[in-house]
């Protein structure tokens, strides 16, 4: 197997640099027409502000991130969101799993899956929960083990325009 192109890690603070690759990513997945909360166009500083405010919940401890970063920096991304209700500690919701397009097809988010899931079980965590718009998503996921839940129509806005609906997946992680 051909060893792959990028390498992956947790970050626990963010600098500048950091945010600007993540806002590259974001607005590159946008761009693509994924459904990730944000409308097309995306604005430099819009995109940047949003990786502010997760580097604010990262440095408090309230999410995990991991990036992927490749010889041209930041190429993928994934959260955990580990701040849940008191009745809920166990569980966590995995959140913005990104990859530039440049760096897709070569198992990336694949591995950032696995690695949001060994980060979530050094967390403490035993139940992940997330949503997609996206079928290519979908597939990934459920290679990875997660269960599908069900759609709901009409969830979300497509960055150029018009509804799409979200799955809702989980994976047991035991405990």
């Amino acid at each position: 197997m051909i060893a792959p192109t990028w390498s992956l890690r947790r970050l626990h603070a963010l600098d500048d640099m950091q945010i600007d690759g993540l806002a590259d990513v974001l607005i590159d997945c946008v761009e693509g027409g994924a459904s990730v909360s944000f409308m097309h166009p995306l604005p430099r500083d819009r995109a940047a502000a949003f990786w502010r405010r997760v580097a604010q919940g990262v440095a408090a401890g309230e999410r995990a991130l991991l990036i992927a970063e490749d010889a041209r920096g930041v190429c993928g991304t994934v959260q955990l969101v580990l701040d849940q209700p008191e009745n809920q500690p166990h569980r966590a919701e995995l959140s913005k799993m990104l990859v530039h397009r440049r760096a897709r097809r070569q198992g990336l988010g694949a591995a950032l899956m696995r690695a949001a899931e060994a980060t979530a079980r050094e967390c403490g965590k035993t139940l992940l929960v997330l949503d997609t718009a996206s079928p290519e998503a979908e597939r990934l996921y459920e290679r990875q083990g997660w269960v599908r839940v069900g759609v709901i129509p009409g969830y979300a806005l497509l960055p150029r325009g018009g509804l799409c609906g979200t799955t809702v997946y989980y994976r047991n992680l035991g405990g």
